[in-house]
């Protein structure tokens, strides 16, 4: 792993392109998975899993897309084998997004109350197998750009000394200005964790809208400016769509 993230490195621009490059090639996620109704709870144990586990937003993200894709390909029948798949995908995930040190231990993953409360623990084995399967259903290919890859390198034109602030809050020290909107974006990059219907946009449009929503809460005018642009490629008509869906659950 670097030492410095990627998008504050030399190569941002280029790392940037490769990843749009490769998000045009994701498959399409259908929605057919029979389980489908089952989702938002095992989003909810791969978000809980991973905040105890201290893991990266990418891992996080990264996992609730393996999960996502493989129902969307396989049936899985029974509870403990969807507990099981879950739990592999935040293994795979945090294995190729996050340091060592923070990837789950068995012991930890079954100390829980979330896998405790029901009664049945994982073993090595079934991880490890299981682990396996979803290489072979990715075809080895875990290098699969969600929003939470491309939403810091955004962050970083997220806020200008030009903008203009509609009220007096937050601050107009630009400084802590993004520290807020950073906590806005970031609290909008979880809320497209919740439902499949950002599928339908790339991810980096996605991640360019959660920068989008963040200043329209925070007044700041304009809404999108030619730096968020020029660094996403994006106008704020092309994201109009999913920033409306992501500000839904504010006024209802």
């Amino acid at each position: 792993m670097m030492d410095e993230p990627w998008w504050e490195g030399r190569v941002a621009s280029d790392v940037h392109c490769t990843l749009r490059e490769k998000e045009l090639k994701l498959p399409t996620f259908r929605a057919h998975s029979p389980l489908l109704k089952s989702r938002r709870f095992f989003v909810d144990i791969l978000t809980l899993l991973s905040s105890h586990c201290q893991l990266c937003p990418a891992a996080r993200h990264l996992a609730v897309y393996l999960l996502d894709h493989f129902m969307d390909r396989y049936n899985v029948s029974t509870s403990k084998q969807l507990y099981t798949v879950a739990v592999s995908c935040l293994l795979l995930a945090s294995k190729f997004e996050d340091r060592e040190d923070h990837v789950p231990k068995l012991e930890q993953i079954n100390s829980t109350r979330i896998l405790s409360s029901q009664n049945f623990t994982l073993t090595k084995k079934e991880l490890l197998g299981t682990e396996l399967l979803l290489l072979e259903a990715f075809s080895w290919n875990l290098c699969l750009p969600t929003p939470a890859h491309f939403l810091d390198y955004y962050l970083l034109a997220s806020v200008s000394q030009k903008d203009h602030h509609c009220h007096t809050w937050p601050t107009t020290c630009p400084r802590k200005t993004k520290e807020c909107l950073k906590e806005y974006a970031h609290y909008f990059l979880e809320v497209t964790l919740q439902d499949h219907v950002f599928y339908k946009f790339q991810p980096s449009v996605v991640a360019a809208a959660c920068v989008g929503a963040s200043r329209i809460c925070l007044q700041l005018s304009p809404y999108w400016t030619r730096d968020l642009q020029r660094i996403s490629s994006y106008s704020l008509e092309h994201l109009s769509t999913c920033i409306e869906i992501l500000l839904v659950p504010l006024f209802r």
